[in-house]
Order: C-alpha cells, then structure tokens, then sequence
C-alpha cells in the first residue's frame, strides 16, 4: 500500500511536519499486520515555485508533476496545514487547486491542522473537510488539531492513534480482493422453467379487502 503525506510546514523544524510524522508513523503501524506501507511525504514549501508557475502557464515542474501523480495513485491519503487567518495556509489550497478534480474521488484522506491556539481547532470542519468532501474524497471521522499547549499534553496521542486507526481500516479495505457475490438464486422451477412466484391479480386483492 502507498500513503502519501502531504505537509504545509513553512519553518524548518515545523510542528505541521512533527504531527504528519507522527500520523504517518502511527498508520503504518496500524497496517503493517496486513500489507507493506510505502511511505511518501510531499513538502509543499519545496514546490511553492513550481505551483506558482502552474497557475501562471497551466504546466506543472518536475517536482509537482511527481508530487500530484504520487498523490493520485495514493492508497491514503494524510493532510496537515498550519493554521493561517482561522483556515488553511493558502500554499495548502494551491496545492489542492492545481490536483485533477477527480483525483482524490474515493480516496481515504486523514485531516489535520497545527495551530498557536486551541480556538482555532474548529478549522477542521469549517474549512478542511468541506474542501475534501467537495473533492468526493473518503474523510475519516477523527480529525486531529495540534495547538501549542498540546504537544506533551494528555489527549493529542490518543487523538492521533484513533485517527490513525480509521485510516489504516479504510486503507486495509480498498487493498482487500473483494469476494466475488454468489449468483443470486433464480426462483423458476426446475423442471418447467416458470417462475416458483405466485402472482395475485390486483383485482383478487381488492376483492379479498372488500370482503373483510
């Protein structure tokens, strides 16, 4: 199985790219019983240029083009923004402007979000996970917001295990063969070929009503 992370970090160290390691790392632990996991992470401060120049001449560089393509073959899916004016960075949109809209149709996606305060948590559900519903991709219920006074703090590991969780079962079943459906039984007599099904005729139903 292939899980792309994909990190809006700007600084070097990032707290956005600290909790997608984490993340990625507690999902491949929750999938490894099953399948291999190989692991991708997509730094958007690296592409800023290129994503730039794709809204300008309609072509993405090297490094995007092989970015958006690993996206797109993804098996799953992990999204981390910091908080930028109460919603997503606008590096993050970009990114996610430029994708194929029917790239992430079905994909199983794990939202998430860092922030210097608790109050701006709520950007989860106003603003990520609109955008990847519209995007027709697979939210996983448990989304996870990192503010500063979480890391360290009781909570934030349970969060991340859960949603971790999710992922990983949602991944382990889009890669799970499905079982072929057996053929539904045909209801027709074997010797005549007419159909085992009595039929009552409307009439003889309205008759049988009337005489209640």
């Amino acid at each position: 199985m292939r899980l792309v992370v994909v990190s809006a970090g700007l600084s070097v160290p990032s707290s956005t790219r600290l909790l997608a390691d984490r993340l990625s790392a507690a999902t491949v632990g929750r999938t490894t019983a099953g399948a291999d996991v190989d692991v991708e992470v997509v730094e958007l401060r690296d592409l800023a240029v290129e994503i730039a120049h794709n809204f300008t001449n309609g072509f993405p560089g090297r490094k995007l083009a092989a970015a958006l393509a690993a996206v797109t073959a993804a098996d799953g899916l992990i999204v981390v923004t910091p908080v930028f004016s109460a919603s997503y960075s606008g590096l993050f949109k970009s990114f996610f402007d430029v994708i194929d809209p029917d790239a992430l149709a079905g994909k199983p996606v794990l939202i998430a979000a860092t922030g210097g305060s608790a109050r701006h948590s709520l950007v989860l559900e106003h603003a990520l996970r609109p955008l990847f519903s519209y995007l027709r991709a697979v939210v996983v219920p448990t989304a996870v917001y990192a503010a500063s006074e979480d890391w360290g703090a009781e909570g934030l590991p349970e969060r991340i295990e859960r949603a971790a969780a999710e992922l990983a079962t949602l991944m382990k079943g889009l890669s799970t063969p499905s079982t072929p459906s057996a053929p539904a039984k045909d209801d027709r007599d074997e010797k005549t070929g007419k159909s085992e099904l009595t039929v009552v005729p409307f009439a003889d139903q309205l008759a049988a009503l009337a005489a209640r």
